[in-house]
């Protein structure tokens, strides 16, 4: 099976983000529960103009992790695996089962209760992670798996956008964002025009990020909007799409997802923090990612492949989807994201369920990585022309 530099090029990035993530995360834990826990959180609570520097990296850096998800989704759309209806059926049935199951298990928990609006959070899955995880199976992985992977994972997190927007969204200013629209309408016709200069996109985007903000709706949408309005062309390494894609996985993937881990994980573990564990919240999230994920995966996947509406991607067999359906249950980034929307006014159902994100994501992880590591034995890889 065939893959582009720049699929490669993506792969490579978010793997290796991912054990930067670990590292990060591990840190942030231990300074949050050190003797340098107030220095240390003082950090991210620094005001720079009206907000803190935690709220300018999840409502601004994090827009840019956004854009390059909408230039990766883009490029799949447009001459990648979901180019083709019949391919692109089954990583997306795959990405719909691993929201809406996980989703459904967390509110029968939740429903009813003040923690009811987190049913978002066990639906997201992290790319870089995810990745990350799949990587240290070698050269054993199929590429056909590492594609699924990353489709399921980018239609997901576009998922978690859409989520984002329909459901946690307070205070619409219709005229922010009529402004924001009317943006990246004008961005649309430089599209049209073939206007091949990065820089009326960079500085419309600004714009479009700026009154999203003022909207009421999260501004790191107008990164996913803003990527769509990017010309594409032909999609070689020479358009203003490939260019920045190419650009921007680095920083994304070594300093704009590792410092949102540093800021956003920063927990104080205290002596109660096992009975947290027993909160409705922390089992539906629990459940959510470690059961509603391959459950919901593989299950939405048999459906569509028994009525023959598309079939199995060479070289794979269930055993391998549904494993990979663990390896989607790491939720991490993205379900802190959400966490952080769910609950603005609640700071212990946010601890609480930071915890259980992480447990949750752990176990996932293992799980997804042993099963993977059993049932990939038996393939033989063969190493892919790039």
């Amino acid at each position: 099976m065939k893959t582009s530099k720049l699929f490669t090029d993506f792969f490579e990035s978010e793997k290796s983000s991912g054990i930067v993530l670990i590292i990060c995360t591990a840190l942030s834990l231990f300074l949050a529960n050190s003797a340098f826990r107030e220095s240390y959180e003082g950090i991210w609570y620094f005001p720079i103009g009206e907000h803190s520097l935690e709220h300018w990296i999840n409502d601004g850096l994090m827009t840019i992790f956004f854009l390059l998800i909408g230039l990766e989704l883009e490029r799949e759309v447009y001459i990648g695996e979901l180019s083709n209806i019949k391919n692109a059926l089954f990583p997306i049935v795959a990405a719909v089962g691993g929201m809406l199951v996980p989703a459904g298990i967390y509110l029968m928990f939740n429903h009813g209760t003040p923690t009811q609006s987190g049913a978002g959070i066990p639906m997201a899955t992290d790319i870089a992670f995810a990745l990350g995880v799949l990587s240290l199976l070698g050269s054993r992985v199929p590429t056909s798996l590492k594609v699924f992977l990353t489709a399921l994972a980018v239609i997901d997190d576009l998922g978690a956008i859409l989520v984002i927007a329909l459901f946690y969204t307070d205070n619409l200013s219709l005229f922010n964002l009529g402004i924001a629209l009317a943006i990246m309408g004008v961005l649309f016709i430089f599209n049209r025009m073939k206007v091949s200069s990065w820089i009326p996109y960079v500085i419309g985007g600004i714009g479009m990020w700026y009154f999203m903000l003022n909207s009421g709706i999260h501004a790191t949408i107008s990164g996913v909007l803003l990527a769509f309005v990017i010309p594409f062309g032909d999609g070689s390494e020479k358009t203003i799409s490939s260019k920045m894609q190419h650009f921007l996985h680095k920083p994304v993937a070594f300093f704009i997802l590792p410092v949102f881990a540093l800021a956003n994980t920063a927990i104080l573990i205290g002596d109660d923090w096992m009975e947290g564990l027993k909160h409705e919240n922390s089992i539906g999230v629990f459940l959510g990612l470690v059961v509603g994920k391959p459950l919901g995966i593989l299950l939405f996947c048999f459906l569509v492949v028994t009525f023959g509406l598309c079939k199995l991607p060479r070289g794979l067999k269930w055993k391998h989807i549904f494993a990979t359906g663990f390896m989607a249950g790491i939720g991490f980034t993205m379900s802190i994201f959400i966490t952080l929307l769910a609950f603005k006014s609640q700071p212990e159902d946010i601890t609480i369920s930071k915890i259980a994100i992480m447990i949750s994501s752990l176990v996932a992880g293992i799980i997804g990585y042993v099963f993977l590591s059993k049932t990939l034995k038996d393939v033989e890889v063969v190493e892919d022309e790039l």
